[in-house]
């Protein structure tokens, strides 16, 4: 407590803070409001922390939109006249449409249960197809190459539960897919895929976690939907760069924008979902946490 002085003192007598054994300390008050005892609002910090992380965020932007113009504008042809184009070419000679849009079906299909990356046939598909076909034969090729590792995965069941004892922090993510009812597991599925977890990896493990077949294909085909259209996006890019280059010509001042424009916003979507996703998978093992307990 504080008490005000008499007349002849004219002062404030200091404050009565704490009191340890026969020990009193005593502390003026502006000693307090300095070491925070003040009125200081406490989500000042915060509203700080967050305002410069959007600062950050902006600026990486920038950053990226600069390197992509460079890149579109003087690299971009070059890259393409010197290796992009004779596969094309090669591609465009080879293959007529409906054999190639069954290549790039089966590969979308066959080559996540080979443990083979497939995001260069989606850009295949982008460059080809466009948004339209290009987006409706990845969906078909994604639904059979996550249907059959998990058809797989159930044949060594056993052998990938002992495998996922062994690490539990890593395995603590896909074991979500696997709790509560069937939304409950439709949106666990559905978050590991948007998130960045390995999409090979998690196709074989997820049986493993005992998830349903509905839940499991409903969830990874909606999870995708944002790589889809990332990678249909870059493989009308490339598109768009080859022909430029192709016709012995750089891009005007218009498709340069435009296609910056177009990457900033796929970078900045797909750090949306990124984030999103991290942040719901760690609310869900929370609560996970709170109902074992």
């Amino acid at each position: 407590m504080t008490f005000e002085g008499g007349d002849d003192d004219g002062g404030v007598v200091p404050e009565l803070t704490l009191r340890m054994g026969d020990y009193v300390k005593l502390r003026q008050p502006a000693e307090c409001e300095e070491e925070g005892f003040g009125d200081v609002d406490p989500s000042t910090p915060r509203r700080r922390g967050l305002i410069w992380w959007w600062v950050k965020v902006a600026l990486l932007c920038v950053v990226l939109g600069v390197l992509a113009g460079v890149f579109l504008k003087w690299v971009g042809p070059f890259f393409m006249d010197k290796e992009l184009m004779p596969i094309i070419n090669w591609e465009t000679t080879t293959f007529s449409t409906p054999v190639l849009a069954l290549v790039i079906f089966g590969s979308v299909a066959l080559f996540p249960t080979l443990l083979l990356p497939s995001t260069p046939s989606m850009w295949v598909a982008g460059m080809t197809f466009g948004y339209g076909l290009g987006f409706l034969l990845i969906i078909a090729g994604v639904a059979v190459g996550v249907s059959l590792p998990y058809i797989i995965g159930s044949l060594f069941h056993h052998k990938i539960q002992g495998w996922l004892e062994k690490y539990p922090k890593k395995a603590s993510i896909i074991r979500l897919a696997g709790e509560g009812n069937w939304f409950h597991q439709f949106r666990a599925v559905t978050l590991i895929r948007v998130s960045p977890f390995p999409y090979i990896l998690f196709n074989y493990c997820s049986v493993a976690t005992n998830v349903k077949y509905g839940p499991y294909i409903m969830g990874s085909l909606i999870g995708v939907v944002p790589e889809i259209f990332v990678a249909i996006y870059t493989g009308i890019l490339i598109r768009a760069l080859a022909d430029a280059s192709h016709e012995q010509h750089s891009l005007s001042a218009s498709q340069v924008i435009l296609n910056v424009v177009g990457f900033c916003a796929t970078v900045a979507t797909t750090i949306f979902f990124t984030v999103y996703s991290k942040r719901q998978l760690k609310a869900l093992q929370k609560e996970e946490e709170l109902l074992l307990e």
